[in-house]
């Protein structure tokens, strides 16, 4: 019986040792072969505490701006910064015993991501990140997957999406009304705003309003403790994950399972309410189209489960909210730096506008300032900087332009650096200059604020849509400057954001 016991105990060990020792050493010695280093691996939490501190010290100090430089990579993703100017923009580095590649070159992240033979496959969360999007589109693969798309690619098609241009209108009119009122209350002519918060709250509305047929008084406390959950996300996703350790009753573990109990019964409210209105009065939103039928593969009649319907609702209550929010922020805060650009979308919007000032959906398309004005943003100030994949863990390794990959590697793809990439956009690749979007792009991934490939943004055609109605109304509403208490600090959570806020000064245009 001692025996067996010892047996087992030093099978155990070997295992262990194997996993967290050999496997390491030997990917190490893999890629050295191939002319590829990194910061080294280290026993069991790998380089993931360096990272860490790497952004703690990042977020302690801003970033000036005395030059029209944009280069935010050193602050957002300080580690990439670091270790890519010691190894090389191709470089290895460990995600506890994982094994993390690091890939810049646009050649290759456009193989990875445009791949469908499934050489490359999505990331799970772990069990703690996945609580703030559950198995929604953002975390599904295969079959399951494919279901989902087809029914988020019904209700974000351009044609619908362009309907939703009134109730856009609407939300975006009820906030600058606000901001006329303000400034008569205050008998001033400039008042300081910081608009980020306010900017959270519009596209809140906006997407409750055209995904969900409700208003963002019915969504505000799910975005409120999704809010917290982000938090909670962005903690999880830099540590190394120990099995087990949800289970375990600790204080922040507490919150997380509050925080997702109560999102899903208010989404499940949402969820009865929306089946209480007549079906034939239902606008076609993303939550009519996920409660209603859907053929299946053998052509029979199939639902999503209720379950699998809140988990959706999760994805685009949270994506919904932040990219546009965080695009509108950023494309003010360029404008009210850049104030040629700002006369020249103002002008534009005007003429197309015409003496009514009313904006349509018709108009959109001519909006071409506008337009670039905000691709400049996104190229500058992506949302997501940086997308993970992993080589087919059944495969014995897959190759990478010229390097061989061993299967189950993790591959951290720098889009942030393909967009800040010299031999891309020219020299002046970190200013803000929207006329390069005049012209064609050089290469297809050169520019992926929404990704690339079968799994691009969903959402897309409404993020663009709502940002040019709104920025093409405070532009014909407000001249806008950068207040002298703003401080440049852009900061990733999940997606990347103002630290301190955007504070900007507005004044109103008299007619």
């Amino acid at each position: 019986m001692h025996l067996l016991l010892l047996i087992i105990l030093f099978t155990s060990l070997l295992k262990i040792v194997y996993k967290i020792i050999w496997v390491p050493f030997r990917i190490q010695h893999h890629f050295k072969k191939q002319c590829i280093s990194g910061p080294g691996y280290r026993l069991i939490t790998g380089n993931s505490a360096e990272i860490r501190r790497l952004h703690m010290e990042a977020q302690s100090k801003p970033i000036s701006l005395l030059s029209s430089d944009h280069h935010i990579i050193q602050r957002v993703i300080p580690s990439y910064h670091k270790w890519s100017l010691k190894y090389g923009t191709t470089f290895l580095y460990w995600f506890g015993s994982k094994p993390r590649l690091t890939i810049s070159d646009p050649d290759m992240i456009k193989e990875i991501l445009m791949n469908k033979d499934g050489s490359f496959e999505k990331i799970e969360f772990d069990p703690l990140s996945k609580l703030l999007l559950g198995d929604g589109l953002l975390g599904l693969d295969g079959d399951k997957w494919a279901v989902h798309r087809r029914i988020a690619n019904q209700a974000f098609n351009m044609e619908l999406v362009k309907g939703w241009v009134p109730e856009i209108l609407t939300s975006t009119m009820k906030m600058v009304d606000k901001w006329d009122e303000e400034i008569k209350g205050k008998r001033v002519d400039e008042f300081e705003m910081e608009v980020s918060k306010q900017f959270h709250e519009l596209s809140a509305d906006v997407i409750s309003r055209t995904a969900f047929g409700s208003s963002f008084e019915d969504g505000k406390r799910i975005f409120m403790l999704q809010e917290r959950q982000t938090h909670l996300f962005t903690e999880s996703i830099r540590s190394v994950y120990i099995p087990g350790f949800r289970f375990l009753p600790t204080k922040k573990n507490k919150e997380r399972w509050r925080l997702e109990s109560e999102i899903r019964e208010a989404i499940r409210i949402l969820i009865r309410k929306n089946n209480g209105i007549a079906s034939q009065i239902r606008s076609r939103n993303l939550l009519s189209l996920l409660i209603s039928s859907y053929k299946n593969q053998d052509g029979h009649e199939d639902r999503l489960e209720v379950d699998e319907i809140i988990d959706e609702c999760k994805t685009f209550y949270f994506a919904g909210k932040e990219t546009t929010s965080n695009l509108l922020t950023r494309a003010i805060f360029l404008l009210a730096l850049h104030q040629e650009w700002q006369i020249k979308a103002r002008e534009e919007v005007n003429s197309i506008c015409g003496d009514n000032g009313q904006l349509v959906a018709q108009n959109l398309s001519e909006l071409k300032i506008v337009n670039m004005i905000l691709n400049e943003t996104l190229r500058l100030y992506p949302p997501v900087v940086m997308i993970l994949r992993q080589t087919c863990k059944k495969a014995e390794v897959i190759k990478v332009g010229n390097i061989d990959v061993p299967g189950g590697t993790q591959l951290n793809l720098a889009m942030i650096a393909a967009h800040y990439d010299i031999s891309m956009w020219g020299e002046d690749a970190h200013k803000f200059n929207p006329i390069r979007f005049n012209e064609s792009r050089m290469h297809l991934a050169s520019f992926l604020p929404f990704g690339l490939g079968p799994r691009i943004c969903v959402g897309q055609n409404l993020a663009m849509v709502e940002a040019k109605v709104i920025l093409a109304i405070i532009v014909q509403r407000f001249t806008f400057t950068l207040s002298p208490t703003y401080v440049h600090a852009p900061k990733l959570l999940l997606t990347m954001q103002p630290q301190y806020g955007l504070q900007i000064l507005f004044s109103k245009i008299k007619n």
